[in-house]
């Protein structure tokens, strides 16, 4: 009898493990090393509830950790420039949600805007990130697990104020400087450069010089649609640490002793850093 009862504690005991492992939630720490206020957004994905927090002022230096369901799955990005007209309505130059609001309420991000993605707890327990550029680029982010159990736990992201650079034909400029640099898919609107059409397949849709602008400068981050062997990684029951406007030469010191195997360095040291009066700023517009 008393063996039995052992092995009833025993079995309950690692059902509830189990149990509280399956509902165990992920933290992100969101900081902004921007010079300015920023306005981070986020976005559930289909068929996931919308988080409490949904978007919010972080002032630079500043930080915000937000507790995250281990199955959600969603985006996150930083506003910039953002201000209130007479009737309080709260508008953005790049990144905008268009719900006149701090909270973004379940709308995404206008192109163009860097965009962290995440699928947590996806296939074999793992957890899916990577930085996007996809959808264009307004400020430099950096995604860094934090105690992850498996997987190659990498950091990605884009380190480097690509405004300064961007070709003439994607810039979105606001006061005479360019505040974000648009994709091909969205200045152009050629299939080539958005896959779609005829294009729209891994086989037909190929890395554009646009893409490539990108990928160059930024070795790990999506640089187009099937742009996915160099550019997604995955890691196990981690904390998440995201950082708007990391210091490239700081965070390559940070991550000299990584062993994630990933191919491609985080930052071409060849482009560290390209200096631009946006680099380190989402000011406010004073609007």
């Amino acid at each position: 009898m008393g063996l039995r009862l052992l092995l009833s504690a025993a079995v309950f005991t690692l059902l509830t493990i189990s149990f509280f492992s399956e509902v165990h939630s992920a933290s992100f720490k969101i900081v902004n090393k921007c010079r300015r206020t920023i306005w981070p957004g986020l976005l559930s994905g289909a068929n996931t509830p919308q988080l409490p927090t949904t978007g919010f002022a972080l002032k630079s230096g500043k930080s915000k950790t937000i507790t995250i369901p281990k199955s959600w799955s969603g985006r996150m990005w930083g506003r910039t420039h953002c201000g209130r007209d007479s009737s309080g309505k709260l508008s953005c130059l790049t990144g905008d949600c268009g719900s006149g609001m701090l909270q973004c309420a379940g709308s995404g991000a206008k192109p163009p805007a860097t965009l962290a993605e995440f699928t947590l707890n996806g296939a074999n327990g793992l957890d899916f990130y990577d930085v996007s550029l996809v959808d264009g680029y307004n400020l430099p982010m950096l995604v860094l697990p934090k105690g992850g159990t498996r997987g190659g736990c990498g950091a990605t992201g884009c380190l480097v104020d690509l405004n300064g650079a961007c070709p003439k034909e994607l810039r979105v400029a606001s006061g005479g400087r360019v505040v974000a640099c648009r994709s091909a898919c969205e200045a152009l609107g050629d299939p080539r450069f958005c896959c779609s059409e005829a294009f729209a397949t891994p086989d037909t849709c190929g890395p554009s010089m646009y893409s490539l602008f990108f990928k160059y400068i930024c070795p790990r981050a999506y640089s187009y649609a099937y742009d996915d062997k160099t550019s997604t990684f995955t890691c196990a029951s981690a904390d998440y640490m995201i950082v708007f406007c990391p210091s490239p030469y700081t965070s390559q010191k940070l991550l000299g002793a990584r062993k994630d195997g990933a191919q491609l360095p985080l930052v071409n040291k060849t482009t560290m850093y390209i200096p631009s009066h946006h680099a380190n700023s989402a000011s406010y517009s004073g609007r």
